[in-house]
């Protein structure tokens, strides 16, 4: 197959068991989105800006942050200059291991500001946000409740509202930074829908698995199995370690969106077969 049919496989099996009705999302998105993302992280050798991390019940949630280390790992393996871009307390569970950007509260406007020093300073060629919070149309974060979070979350929309390089989001619900590309595809659905807006957005039924993605397109291009040494449950009790939950349980274990690693562990196999990279 070529590259978009390639991507068209790849974006069909991200939402194929369709768990928050992201299936009628990818509709409203030109095939193609995944291999068109992927291009913009392709050769990069600079510095790539990776937001995550949502706020849930007083600490984050798995999904996001395992697609984040595992982005990570690949664009550092391949030559770029990775760093997570997190608010408390993911960032402090993560600098140890990491370069990280540490985002703090306070208001929209000192954020923007803060935003457009740092995206002088660090110059990124690329910005991605995985599972990230994103503005409604009233200024307000909510999560899948359609609870108001607003208070325990850093504002990572500016960074992709004020940059000049190229900004990719993945999101698995509709109210994650990037879903104002599809704002009225998702309408209908029972959340309080993100209006922030991204160059190329990737859906998925979890948002790490959008991750995987783009790194199979990116091994392909390589010619080189780079999705066979990533290891969900690992990264996974990683962060249980560091007191991450599931975002739908919020409990602490190591599962994401209330899915055994396991799951990710076979789409991951899935992508290494469609990628040539394993016999079926």
């Amino acid at each position: 197959m070529n590259e978009l049919q390639l991507s068209t496989a790849i974006e069909a099996r991200l939402v194929a068991q369709n768990l928050r009705g992201m299936q009628s999302a990818r509709a409203a998105l030109k095939a193609g989105y995944c291999l068109r993302a992927a291009r913009q992280l392709r050769d990069r050798r600079g510095t790539v800006l990776i937001g995550t991390g949502f706020p849930v019940a007083g600490t984050f949630e798995t999904d996001g942050p395992v697609g984040a280390i595992a982005l990570y790992d690949v664009l550092q393996t391949l030559g770029a200059q990775p760093i997570l871009v997190c608010g408390e307390p993911l960032s402090a569970a993560l600098q140890q291991d990491y370069r990280v950007l540490a985002l703090h509260r306070g208001d929209l406007a000192t954020a923007r500001d803060d935003a457009r020093n740092q995206l002088q300073e660090l110059q990124p060629e690329a910005i991605v946000s995985i599972e990230r919070p994103g503005l409604a149309s009233d200024g307000r974060y909510y999560n899948m409740r359609g609870e108001d979070i607003t208070e325990h979350c850093v504002f990572f929309d500016p960074f992709m509202e004020i940059a000049d390089c190229p900004t990719i989001a993945i999101g698995d619900g509709g109210n994650e930074i990037g879903m104002g590309n599809i704002a009225d595809a998702i309408a209908t659905l029972d959340i309080r829908g993100s209006t922030t807006c991204c160059d190329e957005l990737l859906v998925a039924d979890v948002s790490n698995w959008g991750a995987y993605g783009l790194i199979a397109l990116l091994a392909y291009w390589a010619d080189s199995d780079l999705l066979a040494a990533i290891s969900p449950l690992a990264i996974l009790d990683y962060l249980s370690a560091k007191g991450s939950v599931d975002g739908v349980t919020r409990e602490n274990t190591p599962t994401e969106d209330g899915l055994d690693a396991a799951e990710g562990l076979q789409l991951i196999r899935e992508l290494r077969i469609l990628t040539g990279f394993l016999q079926a």
